[in-house]
């Protein structure tokens, strides 16, 4: 299987479910072609607006449209979605619970040569600090297929995160999806893996170093960082006892963040959390960028390591 951005995974899904659906549509802020909109458009011109480089509208728009029973997703990258709309998204979206998805790619690190402006790496963070929003991020093009259904069969909103940089495959096509409800890829009994978007292939290929050493790792994907799978996490807690969570966004107030909460009211466990260090990015290749913030394959399975012996 070939490797793809999720933000396709996002563009084939939307033109499907537009012909499928017209409640759906598409609000761009003038940057589709990035984004990856370029066919609903063309098969669905009359559920297409292009409001121009003005994402704060483009949340008004959207929302004047929930109103009269639309689902519409309004398209940009992760930086402008999370902060430039901030105001709007909590405002007139989430605080009236309208049926509005934020899809936004170029989340996290994947911009990497585009440099810190174009690298979010606080947008999800922000996000669940809303009330009301649902915080997703797939994993790879199919789950981004599948993600970007449900979150539009889900009455309220929803942030979607893509990723612009090509990831491994993770799951087989058709593969489904609950928002709010973790994929167990793994079962083992030592420590917990719990990674979420572009760093579930690095968890798994984490566990792989650590079974041939003899230790047996779980590895979760948590697609859904709002509302998290406390149960999962939980039962991670009683299995293993031990867990490391790898995600492509800031280490203050990410998916790390939420499972560390969960951590705490059990009582119980060990935990590390391994992302992006509070720092801005650079330019730099992707993977270069992940590994100077040591989320690495190996770095992963030392500190599960480590954990394990200590």
């Amino acid at each position: 299987m070939s490797w793809k951005a999720t933000r396709d995974g996002f563009g084939d899904s939307i033109a499907r479910l537009g012909l499928e659906d017209k409640r759906i549509y598409v609000v761009d802020a003038d940057i589709g072609k990035s984004c990856k909109t370029g066919a609903f458009m063309k098969s669905c011109p009359d559920q297409y607006l292009n409001v121009g480089i003005a994402e704060q509208n483009a949340a008004g728009v959207a929302a004047g449209l929930a109103t009269c029973g639309k689902i519409p997703f309004v398209v940009t990258y992760a930086t402008f979605g999370s902060m430039r709309m901030g105001e709007q998204i909590r405002q007139v979206i989430c605080y009236p619970n309208l049926n509005v998805k934020i899809a936004c790619s170029h989340g996290g690190v994947t911009p990497a040569n585009d440099g810190a402006t174009h690298q979010c790496i606080e947008d999800y963070g922000i996000m669940c600090a809303i009330p009301n929003m649902h915080v997703v991020m797939p994993a790879d093009y199919e789950s981004a297929v599948a993600l970007v259904e449900e979150a539009a069969k889900l009455e309220g909103p929803v942030y979607l995160r893509f990723t612009r940089d090509a990831v491994p495959p993770v799951y087989p096509e058709g593969a489904k999806f609950e928002i709010g409800k973790a994929v167990w890829l793994r079962e083992g009994d030592d420590v917990a893996l719990i990674a979420n978007g572009d760093t579930v292939h690095i968890a798994l290929e984490a566990a792989e170093i650590l079974h041939a050493e003899g230790i047996e790792a779980t590895v979760l994907d948590m697609h859904t960082v709002k509302p998290l799978d406390r149960e999962a996490v939980e039962a991670c807690v009683e299995r293993c006892g031990k867990i490391v969570t790898v995600e492509d966004h800031n280490i203050i107030n990410g998916m790390g963040a939420q499972v560390a909460c969960v951590v705490a009211q059990c009582g119980k466990g060990k935990m590390k959390i391994m992302g992006i260090q509070d720092q801005f990015g650079m330019s730099a290749p992707y993977e270069r960028l992940l590994a100077m913030n040591g989320v690495t394959k190996e770095q992963v399975a030392e500190e599960a390591r480590a954990l394990v012996k200590g």
